[in-house]
């Protein structure tokens, strides 16, 4: 099952922010894919980065950040557990096509707390480390994530709105803050009916500080029922021009890669489509 009520997905390029590349354009790098560590306050942090095969030293990319679940880590996201590359990056790995810079990082104590915004402040730091020596496009930064990596995406969304371009928060709440979040970004929600773990409930409340603050017309989408096994996707009419939200409600639990018919399979899931097609909009 599949509802739409409108569509955002034409955006007039003139309405975007042109585009900036960063240091790292046109540089020899040093950066190679694999694991790396930087010092954030004081504290050792590590992530996985895969700098694209074929990188080309003059060609901007986009800049994906995916966070992991609550007792996660950074090799769990970027190996796309037993559906390997399918569902590497969340599934980015393989629909960028080798288009996008993919990083995974790794919360404190498998979590995402951003105590002290230290999460944001690691953040930054690879951002600023990543953009210095390779090429990236920095109106194409992007970060999405599953339960408590959903809500650190959340959390970037309230108070780096203007240093990236969409969120897409799978199943998340928020219980990573939200320093700021009156400024507005493309929001991508995607949330179970019978999530038990983090309710419903809470992910429209994130969604509507964005449905809000993007200027769109308040509603209530239409969600799936309990049983049916299927998906409902709304994208909400009135946004300012590109900055929509689109909701995704499915009939299932706390789940990050649902399938119509009552399964989760990275490998046959449809939120890789659903979260590529939404970052992608902008390119």
């Amino acid at each position: 099952m599949f509802s739409k009520t409108s569509s955002t997905l034409s955006i007039p390029v003139s309405l975007l922010a042109k585009r900036a590349n960063s240091a790292g354009c046109g540089k020899a790098p040093a950066t190679t894919s694999g694991t790396k560590s930087i010092t954030v306050n004081g504290k050792n942090r590590q992530y996985i980065i895969r700098v694209p095969s074929g990188y080309d030293k003059g060609k901007p990319y986009k800049l994906i950040f995916a966070f992991h679940w609550v007792g996660g880590t950074m090799n769990d996201v970027a190996g796309g557990g037993s559906d390997g590359a399918l569902w590497a990056y969340y599934g980015m790995q393989k629909k960028s096509a080798e288009t996008a810079i993919l990083v995974a990082p790794q919360g404190l104590n498998n979590g995402w707390g951003n105590s002290g915004g230290e999460d944001l402040a690691f953040v930054d730091a690879m951002r600023k480390a990543i953009e210095a020596d390779l090429c990236v496009d920095t109106t194409q930064r992007f970060a999405t994530g599953f339960s408590y990596g959903g809500s650190m995406s959340f959390s970037i969304a309230c108070s780096r709105a203007k240093d990236f371009r969409a969120v897409a928060v799978i199943s998340g709440g928020q219980l990573s803050g939200c320093d700021g979040g009156n400024d507005p970004i493309a929001y991508l929600g995607i949330h179970g009916i019978s999530d038990g773990t983090l309710p419903i409930s809470g992910g429209r409340n994130l969604r509507d500080r964005f449905v809000k603050n993007n200027g769109c017309t308040n509603m209530n989408p239409k969600e799936p029922s309990a049983g049916s096994k299927t998906h409902v996707k709304t994208s909400y009419s009135g946004c300012k021009a590109g900055y929509p939200v689109t909701w995704l409600a499915f009939d299932g639990g706390h789940a990050p890669a649902p399938v119509d018919g009552g399964s989760d399979s990275g490998a046959r899931s449809y939120t890789p489509d659903e979260i590529w097609g939404f970052f992608n909009q902008f390119s």
